[in-house]
């Protein structure tokens, strides 16, 4: 009876704060999710860690709960697709599986100098050349090799060949399946990976000091047999695990951004905007990152990216370091409830800017105050800072690939916000496209998943899925416009001018 019964696909999405399970089926439509929270670890300003344990535990968590809650059985489950944080690094023991140190999030800035001495050693082209990537520590390698500077014993072990080195997919896949795998999405964001040729790079792994034998292998993102099946200990049965993507890749390829020149913008903790470029790498010389957007086994697709280092993460700091809003929902109202920021311009370079400026001792700056500057002003100064700098990206963006946008598909949490969008299209000059699916990183790891398994037959038969949900049109006349963003680069000349103290 049960080859006649339904079948879905469960997609795991391991995020910077949470843990997400969903449970898709043939039509992408969400049959149910789970969701948990993990604690964030600071150790230090700028440090940012997760416990590894808590990624695993919440993720098998999340996982088993979103498919009690389909009311399905686990057989159903035709396959398994995970999506994940990038750039995160975790290093655990071969032998036990325990690991040696908390994970080092993407976001944390603790190798900063290290980058400084790499970029002083002239490595900053060697590295652009081959990974389409700058010498930032917001990669993994610089976070890797922090930590064999910091603790000698474990360079040590690593040379030994004791340790295991990962991002998020690859300590998932593990822990799941016992494979000590990855694919290009992620291994091309650890400043390791070679995008031309598609191996580790042996001249990387010297520059960097990092020993091949810690190194997962990298396997298509798409694929029948690559990432194993899950242990029966698990869920009762093996289920295959088919497809691997990190996030902003898999939400690329959940928004049915096939031809080049399509683009989405994913407006999360961070903000991160991916043009499809098709399958040549477009090296970029507005400061954007080149890399690989998915390989479905067939040769690698590529995306021009941008990244934002704090977008929704901002109107979380409103809300619990200065107390301005309630929730996200408050700050469109209040944001709504003010003509505009009166001049009020903030930039949330917390830590520091990522692209196009990629300057790491930029801090945060609110420019603009007058008496007359209320809290109405400075939450839509917020709001607006995030289309700002995505716009930031966009422009980057059209200047690389040589033609103008024609559209932005925009997701993740921020999205839900009318007024930020609204801005966003007028800010741009570029319609502003959601999806029916708002879950479109998930979406995107099923897809992937699902296409290697044969529950969807290819890219065109997902395509069909993809469906508008509403629209924002550009209202700004130009001249405001160009006011704005002039207004926007001198607060972000602003941000860049304050340096630390012996900076």
């Amino acid at each position: 009876m049960m080859a006649h019964r339904e079948r879905y696909v469960l997609a795991l999405d391991q995020g910077t704060t949470s843990s997400r399970a969903i449970v898709f089926n043939r039509q992408g439509i969400v049959i149910a999710a789970r969701q948990l929270p993990f604690e964030q670890h600071f150790p230090k300003p700028g440090w940012v860690e997760h416990d590894p344990e808590d990624l695993w535990a919440s993720q098998l968590e999340a996982a088993t709960g979103a498919i009690a809650a389909a009311q399905i059985e686990v057989g159903q489950i035709d396959s398994i697709g995970i999506t994940n944080q990038r750039e995160t690094t975790l290093l655990w023991d071969r032998a036990t599986g325990k690991p040696v140190h908390n994970a080092i999030v993407w976001q944390c800035r603790r190798s900063s100098g290290i980058c400084k001495e790499l970029r002083e050693a002239g490595l900053s082209e060697m590295v652009a050349r081959k990974t389409g990537l700058v010498l930032d520590p917001y990669f993994s390698a610089t976070k890797l090799m922090w930590l064999f500077v910091e603790y000698p014993e474990l360079r040590m072990r690593a040379e030994r060949g004791e340790l295991m080195f990962g991002t998020v997919d690859s300590w998932l896949v593990w822990r799941l399946t016992g494979l000590h795998r990855t694919d290009p999405t992620n291994a091309s964001r650890t400043l390791l990976f070679n995008i031309r040729q598609g191996h580790w790079d042996t001249e990387l792994l010297t520059a960097f000091r990092i020993p091949e034998a810690i190194l997962p292998e990298v396997v298509p993102s798409s694929s029948a047999e690559a990432f194993g099946r899950t242990k029966k200990e698990l869920f009762g049965i093996e289920i295959p695990v088919t497809g691997v993507a990190g996030d902003q890749q898999a939400a690329l390829f959940g928004q049915a951004c096939f031809e080049p020149g399509d683009v989405k913008n994913t407006y999360g903790t961070g903000c991160f905007a991916l043009m499809n470029t098709g399958a040549f790498p477009v090296p970029s010389s507005h400061k954007l990152l080149t890399t690989v957007a998915w390989d479905l086994g067939q040769g690698y697709t590529y995306a021009l990216e941008g990244s934002v280092f704090v977008a929704g993460a901002v109107i979380q700091w409103l809300r619990d370091q200065l107390g301005l809003v309630r929730d996200a929902a408050e700050s469109e109202s209040l944001a709504l409830s003010v003509p505009d920021s009166g001049e009020v311009v903030l930039v949330p370079a917390f830590v520091g800017l990522g692209a196009p400026h990629w300057d790491s001792e930029a801090r945060g700056t609110i420019v603009g105050l007058t008496r007359g500057s209320n809290r109405a002003h400075i939450v839509r100064a917020a709001l607006e800072s995030i289309a700002f700098q995505a716009n930031d990206l966009l422009v980057a963006m059209e200047r690389d690939f040589g033609r103008p946008l024609q559209s932005i598909k925009a997701d993740g949490g921020a999205s839900g916000n009318s007024f930020l969008m609204q801005f966003q299209a007028d800010i741009a000059g570029h319609r502003v496209v959601l999806p029916e699916v708002q879950e479109t990183t998930a979406l995107g790891a099923a897809y992937l998943a699902g296409i290697a398994s044969g529950f969807w037959s290819g890219m065109e038969d997902v395509a069909t899925n993809w469906r508008k949900r509403r629209e924002f049109v550009p209202t700004m006349d130009d001249a405001t416009r160009k006011t704005m963003i002039g207004r926007w680069d001198r607060a972000i000349a602003a941000a860049r001018g304050y340096k630390k103290e012996g900076s």
